[in-house]
């Protein structure tokens, strides 16, 4: 069953995947318009030819802790904007008010993507 997009929905138990995904029960989440450092078990980084990667493990393992204590502070509220090629939620995910994605670019733990 497809997806419906809407203007915003609730989050409930969200899980962090890595420093730009999370799940929201059974849907993937993307976040838009950011790109996070990969974690180490990561197959983009073992693949020598995806160069867009971002092979920092140490900044990687930092953007998921960041995430996951941002989730963690309060009501997490997402904004379906598409899916992108992997068949994930593309979505601006916000704590709060506070947008995720900003934040970790403003930590330096992302770099905007667009």
């Amino acid at each position: 069953m497809p997806i419906a997009f809407a203007a915003s929905a609730l989050c409930m138990s969200p899980t962090v995947h890595d420093g730009d995904t999370i799940r929201c029960g059974r849907e993937r989440v993307r976040i838009a318009n950011i790109h996070a450092p990969e974690l180490p078990d990561s197959p983009k980084c073992q693949d020598r030819r995806r160069s867009y990667a971002w092979c920092d493990f140490a900044a990687g393992e930092a953007s998921w802790v960041a995430l996951t204590r941002l989730l963690s502070r309060g009501r997490v509220t997402i904004t379906r904007l598409g899916t992108d090629p992997y068949g994930r939620t593309l979505a601006s995910v916000s704590v709060n008010g506070v947008d995720a994605g900003d934040n970790l670019v403003a930590q330096g733990l992302a770099r905007p993507w667009r």
